[in-house]
């Protein structure tokens, strides 16, 4: 196995991806706006949410393969390795939709308390959430909404906003 790259934060996750970091602690990605990745493994302090569209390399999660295809949610938590086998050697043009955040941005508030309860997040669980059409515009209107909300000026609200968007997501 090769080096793991260490991801720290939002902005280290989006410099990787080429893309503007509008929030310190939380991002909405549109992937095909992202540059190629090199084939590699993470490990992240972060919690991250791939839509993707279109069935990829094989994505590894720990010591297994993620089985996942077209219109699957994956999910990523801290502390957790990810990414695909770097002995392909090329360049991965991300596709699909993310959201990544820290811990940070929703310490003190209910999601924080609940976030465990999920159990997507899990290196137990190997299996991507496949969704339906209905699902997946539910998925990208709180991808949207979330997205809209960091691009304005933050104020008082926009913390409650997001993380209301994130659990309606998880939920």
């Amino acid at each position: 196995m090769g080096s793991i790259i260490k991801i720290e934060n939002v902005s280290h996750f989006n410099a990787i991806r080429g893309q503007e970091t509008l929030h310190p602690l939380v991002s909405v990605l549109d992937q095909s706006k992202s540059k190629p990745i090199q084939a590699c493994r993470y490990i992240t302090n972060l919690y991250i949410i791939f839509l993707k569209d279109v069935t990829c390399d094989k994505f590894q999660y720990g010591r297994n393969y993620y089985d996942h295809q077209e219109e699957t949610l994956i999910f990523i938590s801290p502390g957790q390795v990810f990414g695909f086998d770097e002995t392909i050697k090329r360049m991965l043009q991300p596709n699909g939709w993310v959201i990544a955040f820290h811990p940070d941005f929703i310490r003190g508030t209910s999601l924080s308390r609940e976030i465990n309860q999920y159990n997507f997040f899990s290196y137990d669980v190997s299996e991507a959430l496949h969704i339906s059409s209905r699902e997946k515009q539910i998925v990208l209107e709180c991808f949207y909404k979330i997205k809209e909300e960091i691009a304005q000026n933050i104020d008082k609200h926009s913390k409650t906003l997001v993380t209301s968007n994130i659990k309606l997501l998880l939920d």
